[in-house]
């Protein structure tokens, strides 16, 4: 059971889950700097650092894991399961990947 695809791609949507939920409270915090100009110039300055930019690379790569394995859980809760959705999942999760690194590739 544990070394089917199924398996890690519902491995993959909770732990981006966990991930995404972890960052909604330092994004609100960001969102409140902006009431105060100089705090956030700050800030923004601060996130020209290469560790911040590979930190934004790995939260868009957690958006697009957790946004495929929103959409696996759609397709299987509306359609019949057929063994050709593996590819479909595999794909889904190159694709993921995919924009991870472009987005971490523009960033740097």
């Amino acid at each position: 059971m544990r070394n089917q695809p199924s398996y890690w791609a519902f491995i993959v949507h909770r732990i981006s889950g966990l991930g995404l939920a972890l960052f909604l409270p330092f994004h609100f915090y960001v969102l409140s700097m902006a009431l105060e100009e100089a705090r956030l110039n700050n800030f923004l300055q601060w996130t020209d650092a290469l560790s911040v930019k590979l930190a934004e690379g790995g939260l868009v790569l957690l958006l697009a894991a957790h946004m495929a394995g929103g959409l696996r859980l759609l397709v299987l809760e509306f359609f019949t399961w057929h063994n050709w959705q593996k590819t479909i999942m595999a794909l889904g999760a190159a694709v993921a990947f995919a924009f991870g690194v472009l987005f971490l590739m523009r960033a740097i």
